[in-house]
């Protein structure tokens, strides 16, 4: 069995509304191999809702020296909290094979974040549910882990930030 991020799946989950279909995903899904989660959603976000970026690091947000702001400048880190330990509590319930996250995301980001700015920028590390689930012991990859795509964009991260 496996989580996946719901978005990937076609789930318009996303912070706009929208989703991010996977095909490789959707294929576990259907086949009834895959549990889909939102922890931002689980955390009682509504969708559609304002963007968020983390404004420290995830271990920083755990111990409560940083937050999560969306771009109103409104504190949404407990929602995020809530959700991550949600779909913790699903990992600890069901003990998937693995755990396919949307990269990129405050939450499920597993290679990259977006650096606080609400600029655009992207920066390498991790969303605060894939933080909590890799320190739990669960293996968590990406959609990027998929389907090959991994090095060329975070070769490109690395680039932009140097």
């Amino acid at each position: 069995m496996y989580i996946i991020s719901g978005c990937l799946c076609g789930i318009n989950c996303k912070y706009n509304g929208k989703n991010n279909l996977n095909s490789e995903c959707m294929k576990l899904f259907k086949e009834g191999k895959a549990i889909l989660v939102c922890p931002e959603q689980l955390g009682g976000l509504s969708t559609p809702r304002r963007p968020a970026e983390m404004m420290d690091n995830p271990r920083g947000i755990i111990e409560g020296k940083g937050i999560l702001l969306n771009n109103n400048n409104v504190d949404v880190t407990e929602f995020f909290k809530k959700g991550a330990l949600e779909v913790l509590n699903i990992a600890k319930m069901i003990n998937p094979k693995m755990i396919i996250l949307k990269d990129g995301s405050p939450s499920c980001g597993v290679n990259y974040v977006y650096d606080g700015s609400f600029s655009g920028k992207k920066i390498l590390g991790q969303g605060l549910t894939t933080f909590i689930l890799k320190e739990n012991g669960f293996k968590v990859i990406s959609e990027l882990d998929l389907g090959g795509e991994k090095s060329g964009i975070l070769e490109s991260i690395q680039e932009k930030n140097k």
